[in-house]
């Protein structure tokens, strides 16, 4: 095979997983992860279920695949926030990097809400890693030598920004950029108490 063939298998495959992934999270988020079928993910990308097994070799394997975006993003950000200085500039900075990775996960997201039961139990072994991504970004962001208030605060401050998971149902209107200035706003208010002070 020669180079530009290879490379454009390569690229099909890409196509073939990503098309997998999207009618997945489209099916899960409707019938759930349990009641949804790999021949039925199949059959909405137009492939056979031989095929589908190729590129995951179980429902478990295509979830995780929908999911460690997410977690891979929580990563990313906890990475970032070593090298970002604690401060009202650098909190905005890290919050607006967060809320866009969950803007652009907000798929999967939303069905790891919906569905936690199957998400927890799929994703036990990422379990860990995104309680502690989660941890260490709280941490960070209530500040050095931080009061049980701001701890509270902190945690609830990306809560708020969550919420662009769920926001094509809470304000299907809205486009991305007024989700992410709305919930930026709100979790920085969350965190200073602007308005209590």
């Amino acid at each position: 095979m020669n180079s530009t063939a290879r490379s454009e298998s390569v690229s099909a495959g890409s196509g073939t997983k990503t098309a997998i992934r999207d009618a997945a999270v489209k099916l899960f988020d409707a019938k759930g992860f349990e009641q949804t079928s790999l021949r039925e993910v199949a059959d909405a990308v137009g492939i056979t279920k031989a095929s589908l097994y190729y590129h995951y070799p179980s429902k478990l394997d295509l979830l995780v695949a929908i999911i460690n975006p997410i977690i891979e993003h929580m990563r990313a950000v906890t990475e970032d926030i070593k090298t970002v200085p604690f401060g009202p500039e650098g909190v905005r900075t890290i919050l607006q990097r967060y809320i866009r990775g969950m803007l652009r996960n907000r798929d999967a997201g939303a069905l790891c809400v919906r569905d936690t039961v199957a998400i927890l139990n799929a994703m036990a072994d990422r379990y860990p890693d995104l309680f502690e991504f989660g941890r260490q970004l709280g941490d960070w962001l209530a500040g050095p030598d931080p009061s049980p208030e701001q701890k509270l605060r902190a945690s609830a401050a990306l809560h708020v920004l969550e919420v662009a998971l769920l926001s094509s149902e809470v304000a299907p209107e809205a486009n991305e950029a007024l989700i992410e200035t709305t919930l930026l706003d709100a979790a920085t208010c969350v965190l200073t108490a602007c308005g209590t002070r």
